[in-house]
């Protein structure tokens, strides 16, 4: 959701990159928080009980809960990186280049 934001706000208000996806990180951060806090909130228990029982699904909510906070990092922290680089990146290959045989040029 939040490249979509980026690329929408990219295109429609003719923002750039930079500014698009720092304003997409703007707009979706409480959303992505409420979504894995909740989910968060939700697989605590299983990750803490001592119950009858536990020893199963104990390894089942830590999993879970460092899968959220995994998750969140790289939604949070890695998903503006990349979309900058890849955006350097199309930028770098749809440079126009020189020609390597200057003498084969065809006349406009």
């Amino acid at each position: 959701m939040m490249i979509d934001f980026a690329l929408a706000a990219e295109r429609q208000e003719k923002m750039s990159p930079v500014d698009a996806v720092h304003h997409a990180c703007l707009q979706r951060f409480r959303p992505i928080m409420m979504t894995t806090v909740c989910a968060l909130i939700v697989a605590l228990p299983l990750a803490v009980e001592t119950g009858a029982g536990a020893e199963l699904r104990r390894p089942m909510g830590i999993a879970i809960v460092g899968g959220l906070i995994v998750s969140q990092w790289l939604t949070l922290y890695t998903t503006p990186v990349v979309y900058l680089y890849l955006d350097r990146l199309n930028g770098w290959i749809s440079r126009p280049r020189p020609s390597l045989w200057p003498w084969a040029r065809r006349p406009a």
